[in-house]
């Protein structure tokens, strides 16, 4: 059974989803403000956080990156604004997804599914998950990626997105594709968060991001021998 917290400074919407994820099976603990959050991210461990960003004493992003720090755990940040800046600068700290309110309970709860599935931990760490591309290391069922020997230092989105594109390599992958397949359900945004999260994956991987190719109005595969 997934542990879920719940961190909000509004408590009819910790109680919605907290019904809603109990009715799932999850396991909730709630929390009032993200300092409260830091403090129990030090203590417990959670299979993913649920996070308002405008929160008092701490507010959800600064929260994820202290969280991020020490623990490795998903985060859907909740926020009522949707510019794409205040969505572009969450994936970049490491946000998993991001949802605008008002929002339905019900699709909160699909992409919370589809985070979970995504971070499971691999059954299989045979060697057939290891791949090496010249300097590049790529060791999906570690979830780690070496640069000329030095461990990259990436997203969660960042890394889900440089597997996928290995698993399949010389493959010519839709930005529609890309979605369906990384992001885990029917993207309600804009196909220009595959580019960001390929420009942020390119300046991760330093020279090797020459094995990431952009196909001319359709999507990107990753070419390599």
């Amino acid at each position: 059974m997934a542990h879920i917290l719940i961190v909000d400074d509004e408590v009819n919407i910790r109680k919605v989803v907290r019904e809603y994820a109990e009715f799932e099976g999850y396991e909730v603990t709630e929390a009032e403000n993200g300092m409260e959050a830091v403090n129990l991210c030090r203590e417990n461990d959670y299979d993913l956080i649920i996070m308002d960003v405008m929160m008092p004493r701490l507010d959800g992003y600064s929260a994820c990156k202290e969280i991020r720090k020490s623990k490795n755990i998903p985060v859907i940040m909740l926020s009522a604004r949707g510019e794409e800046y205040d969505k572009l600068f969450g994936f970049e700290i490491g946000v998993d997804d991001y949802v605008v309110k008002p929002f339905s309970p019900k699709e909160l709860m699909a992409r919370v599914k589809a985070v979970l599935k995504r971070n499971k931990p691999a059954e299989d760490n045979s060697s057939a998950d290891r791949f090496v591309f010249e300097g590049l290391e790529v060791d999906i069922s570690g979830r780690e990626v070496y640069v000329n020997g030095q461990k990259a230092s990436m997203t969660p989105k960042e890394y889900d997105l440089l597997f996928y594109l290995v698993k399949n390599k010389n493959i010519a992958l839709s930005r529609d594709k890309l979605l369906e397949e990384v992001w885990g359900y029917d993207f309600f945004g804009d196909d220009r968060t595959v580019d960001t999260h390929i420009k942020m994956l390119r300046n991760s991987l330093g020279e090797y991001r020459k094995f990431i190719v952009t196909l001319r109005g359709m999507g990107y595969k990753f070419e390599a021998v």
